[in-house]
C-alpha cells in the first residue's frame, strides 16, 4: 500500500484545492461564502474519502463516495464560471484537474473489483 501522498489521485485533489483556495479570494463576497465554502468541503470530502480507500481492503463505497465528490464539485465549478467567478484560465485548468482525478479514480475502482 502507497502512502496516500504518493498517490497520484491524491497529488491532484490537493493541487485542485490549493487552486480553489486561490481562486476564491478573487470571487465576489455573497459567492466565497457561499458557493466556495461549498466546492471547497467537497474536495476535503473528496480528499479523505481517497485517504480512507488507501487505508482499506474494501474500497468499493468510498471511490464511489470519492467519485460522488467530485461530480458536485464539476457542477458547482461549473456554476461557479457561469457566475462570472472565475477566471477561464483558472476554470481550464481546474477542469484539466478533475478530468485527471476522474480518470484515476474510475481505473482504481475497476482495478479494486478485480
Amino acid at each position: 500500500m502507497a502512502t496516500y501522498d504518493n498517490l497520484p489521485v491524491y497529488k491532484a485533489s490537493y493541487d485542485l484545492l490549493l487552486l480553489l483556495f486561490r481562486c476564491s479570494k478573487n470571487m465576489d463576497r455573497d459567492y466565497r461564502h457561499t458557493l466556495g465554502e461549498t466546492i471547497k468541503q467537497e474536495l476535503v470530502a473528496l480528499i479523505t474519502n481517497v485517504y480512507r480507500a488507501n487505508c482499506r481492503v474494501q474500497k468499493k463505497v468510498l471511490l464511489s463516495n470519492a467519485r460522488e465528490n467530485l461530480e458536485v464539485v464539476r457542477l458547482l465549478m461549473r456554476l461557479a464560471n457561469d457566475l462570472k467567478q472565475f477566471t477561464l484560465n483558472d476554470f481550464v485548468q481546474a477542469n484539466l484537474y478533475v478530468e485527471s482525478i476522474s480518470k484515476q479514480l474510475v481505473a482504481w475502482q475497476k482495478y479494486s473489483l478485480e
